[in-house]
């Protein structure tokens, strides 16, 4: 049986995934570090990164590529 958050969403096109949540916010964490370590060490692109990091699961609702595109942004803060 649906729920009511369930029946709201069912119009919008909206895909409510509890995996892709939770990758979020696995990513948005590891942003939100990212951005505090360019922060301390005024690095702008780790600033960039991390924010980013933290922005794009709003915007990214398919598990696949939110997974792929957060492991991309992560790898590029270690890449010199």
């Amino acid at each position: 049986m649906p729920t009511d958050v369930q029946k709201l969403l069912q119009g919008t096109g909206f895909s409510f995934d509890v995996k892709t949540i939770v990758i979020g916010i696995v990513f948005s964490i590891v942003g939100w570090m990212a951005w505090r370590y360019g922060r301390r060490h005024q690095s702008g692109r780790h600033m960039i990164l991390g924010v980013v990091l933290m922005v794009y699961p709003y915007f990214v609702s398919n598990l696949w590529w939110s997974l792929a595109l957060g492991s991309l942004l992560t790898v590029s803060l270690f890449w010199p």
